[in-house]
C-alpha cells in the first residue's frame, strides 16, 4: 500500500529531473520516515518502476538518461561499499581470534 502511495506522489508531484525533491521533503508530505522512503523506493526500483535520484533528490524518470544516470549513481555506491568492505577484511590481521580478542 505504501509503495503505490510512494510511487503515486512521485509521478504526479516529481516528475522528471526538473521535479526532483529531497527526501526530507517528501518523508513530510507523505508523513514517513528516511527509512520507510528509502525501503519503499527500493522495492519500486525492483519491480522496474523507473524511480530515480539525483543531488537535488528523488525524481519519477521521464527518459533513459535519467535512469541511465541514476544507475551510474548507484554503480559509484556499490564500488564504494565493496572498498569498504576490503578495507574491513584486510583490518582482520589485526585482529586475534573471532571473537574479538586482539593479539
Amino acid at each position: 500500500m505504501q509503495e503505490e502511495i510512494v510511487q503515486q506522489y512521485l509521478k504526479t508531484v516529481c516528475a522528471g529531473r526538473k521535479h526532483a525533491s529531497s527526501s526530507d521533503l517528501i518523508e513530510q508530505a507523505l508523513k514517513i520516515s528516511g527509512n520507510e522512503l528509502r525501503k519503499n523506493v527500493n522495492r519500486l526500483r525492483r519491480k522496474g518502476i523507473p524511480i530515480a535520484s539525483g543531488d537535488a533528490g528523488y525524481f519519477y524518470a521521464e527518459n533513459a538518461g535519467e535512469i541511465y544516470s541514476t544507475i551510474r549513481q548507484l554503480q559509484k555506491m556499490r564500488s564504494g561499499l565493496d572498498a569498504a568492505i576490503r578495507g574491513l577484511e584486510s583490518s582482520l590481521e589485526h585482529f586475534g581470534e573471532p571473537d574479538g580478542d586482539a593479539p
